[in-house]
């Protein structure tokens, strides 16, 4: 074992020389092991940051929220000309649904509405997304209220004119001022502030609660009817938590078609989707982004792989004195390969070690210049990263290893002088 050691001990110096006394000729063959690994840990990094965000973003819904709408998530067999003659889902369904529906835990009727403006005396936010909700979404996204209250179902089956501020809204209309019982401007009309959610930073996609405002439905659909085209509804429904998803999904299916008087051969003329399957979705995505990641920069290794093997077959050539020496002292062929091979590795990780720092300091720019969007080089990317570069250091070293293992003492030695 000491031995061995020794051996690392003696590698890790010659590795160091190298580096010192053959700085741009080390530095060219280490490139491709910093470019590639650079390359690697870089699009590892990004992707788990991106998968993070999203998963964060849709944090607040369980894996089991059911979606319906006239609308496909993704592909789907029925022609576009088709579903696109589909009727959205209303309020009636949401209805039935509520009163029919088993195993339910909370079921929400949602409208999406253009964007509009807010006003607080002379202070306006413009461009700002309505979230109009019926009050059962509260249990739904699991919001949170930093200040206030939500509205209950009194206010939210009567439309009444009240309204939940995102953290932002608030702060910009309000500043210091406490908003709740505040009347604001919205649609033309007068809104009383009965509560402000708990600040949540911005997402990548803009996607947070902070920018939004939140009326009870039966507002809007005052406002734009029910047969809107520039309004989007949905239901929202969250199954109990040990309800069998695929026989909720069917129930769901069967309890909708009942409610439209659809035959047998007809075909559903709505959506469902779980979150699970955007989830499975992202993971696709996240899988396929990883994978082209893989492929581009295996090439940079592969150079780098070619740079390393071009150093040792040098480092065995000028150490050929050297190595008759060792071997005339009795050193073992074992112990001339492991000493060539443990070189390689040291000089391969050195360049993947300094591939993570570029990565480390290209997250840290990043993550400035994106605000809340936090780019994570994790321990498992940096032990991956490390990992790969001892591989490839191994593979390069194998063939000039063996090279210098086989040379014979007195040949070297003559080699050498």
């Amino acid at each position: 074992m000491l031995i061995y050691l020794r051996v690392l001990k003696e590698s890790l110096n010659f590795a160091i020389n190298a580096l010192r006394n053959n700085k741009l000729r080390t530095f060219l063959s280490l490139l491709g092991v910093t470019i590639g690994i650079f390359s690697i840990i870089a699009v590892l990094a990004a992707v788990d940051s991106l998968k993070k965000e999203i998963e964060g973003s849709m944090s607040g819904l369980d894996n089991s929220t059911v979606v319906m709408m006239r609308f496909p998530f993704g592909p789907t067999d029925i022609p576009r000309w088709k579903w696109m003659q589909f009727p959205d889902v209303n309020y009636d369904e949401y209805q039935y649904l509520k009163r029919n529906m088993p195993d339910m835990e909370a079921i929400s009727y949602t409208l999406n509405v253009p964007q509009t403006s807010i006003k607080y005396e002379e202070n306006t936010v413009s461009s700002i997304d309505v979230g109009a909700i019926t009050h059962e979404y509260y249990d739904i996204e699991a919001l949170q209220i930093a200040n206030g209250r939500f509205f209950n179902e009194s206010e939210s089956n009567s439309g009444s004119q009240v309204i939940v501020l995102g953290d932002e809204i608030a702060e910009n209309l309000f500043g210091d001022i406490d908003p709740i019982g505040k009347k604001i401007r919205l649609y033309g009309r007068k809104f009383t502030v009965i509560g402000v959610l708990k600040k949540e930073g911005m997402g990548l996609f803009g996607d947070s609660k902070d920018i939004i405002v939140l009326v009870p439905v039966n507002v809007t659909r005052k406002i734009y009817g029910d047969n809107n085209k520039s309004t989007f509804p949905q239901i929202i429904i969250k199954p109990e938590s040990d309800v069998d998803n695929a026989g909720f999904m069917a129930m769901l299916d069967q309890k909708m078609r009942m409610a439209r008087g659809l035959k047998t051969e007809e075909v559903s003329t709505f959506f469902v989707f779980q979150m699970k399957g955007v989830a499975a979705f992202i993971d696709e995505i996240t899988g396929t982004m990883n994978v082209i990641g893989w492929l581009i920069s295996g090439f940079s290794l592969l150079v780098g792989g070619f740079g390393i093997a071009n150093i040792m077959f040098v480092s065995v050539k000028e150490r050929t004195n050297l190595i008759g020496i060792q071997k005339s002292l009795g050193a073992k062929n074992k112990f001339i390969m492991f000493q060539f091979l443990f070189e390689a590795v040291i000089l391969s990780v050195i360049g993947g070690l300094i591939g993570l720092v570029l990565v480390f300091i290209a997250s840290l720019i990043a993550s400035s210049m994106t605000g809340d969007f936090e780019f994570v080089l994790s321990l498992q990317n940096m032990f991956i990263g490390t990992f790969i570069s001892a591989i490839i250091g191994l593979i390069s070293g194998i063939l000039p290893a063996i090279s210098a293992s086989r040379l014979d003492p007195v040949e070297a030695i003559r080699t050498g002088m």
